[in-house]
């Protein structure tokens, strides 16, 4: 099943010719093939409907690809079965774009989600929770339902949630797409920090500048295709 789909042992996470149709005459991926080795910290750039979001639900598994094979984290995305999604997932922190913050929860009880889903004991709950709040210099909102905290805010507790099981690979969707630029660097600066921590960082987004100012690895897409690294 978690057979070894890419020669270069460093890597964690390997696209081969992978493409994606939603319907038969849609096409938003075209034989789409990449690396990202262990450790990385790597964005993926394009304007909308490049692609971005396809390539990061594939790799939460949201989505199986129409043909091509994905690994990612030791397992064989096109082949892994329902049943098997759970196990994966746990290797993998995802901030979505709109956030998906339970409304009725606090802050601290959104983070924790991600622990009681895995069956964590809840003192190792309360823990991780607390650390990853301090990280996030949150702790002062913890008690603080998402319709009363800030964007930025809402956006830290989802970077938070993402993190708080500390998994190898951080997948965010246009992570800064609605602050402002002194917040969005913030944010980066935070997913640098997780990634100097040991984790694998990829980041669709359609702000290159923002990219090229953290001087990192950029894979640009046109059209569900790679034009340019």
């Amino acid at each position: 099943m978690n057979q070894n789909l890419s020669a270069n042992p460093q890597s964690i996470i390997d696209f081969v010719n992978v493409s994606m149709k939603y319907k038969k005459d849609v096409t938003v991926l075209h034989d789409v093939s990449f690396s990202v080795n262990k450790g990385e910290f790597v964005f993926v750039v394009g304007p909308s409907g490049a692609g971005k979001s396809t390539i990061l639900s594939l790799l939460h598994r949201a989505l199986a690809p129409s043909s091509g094979k994905i690994r990612s984290a030791g397992y064989n995305l096109s082949e892994l079965r329902d049943s098997q999604v759970p196990k994966y997932r746990r290797n993998v922190g995802i901030v979505f774009q709109d956030f998906k913050l339970l409304p009725k929860r606090t802050v601290a009880q959104n983070i924790a989600i991600a622990l009681h889903v895995a069956g964590i004991k809840r003192a190792i709950v309360k823990r991780n929770v607390d650390r990853v709040l301090e990280w996030t210099n949150l702790t002062h909102r913890k008690n603080a339902l998402p319709e009363d905290i800030s964007g930025g805010e809402q956006q830290r507790t989802a970077i938070a949630r993402a993190i708080v099981n500390d998994p190898p690979i951080i997948l965010a969707d246009e992570p800064t797409g609605n602050l402002d630029p002194s917040l969005a660097i913030d944010i980066m600066n935070l997913f640098e920090r997780f990634n100097r921590r040991g984790a694998t960082v990829l980041i669709a987004t359609h702000d290159i500048s923002l990219a090229e100012y953290l001087n990192k690895r950029i894979i640009k897409l046109e059209q569900g295709q790679i034009v340019e690294e």
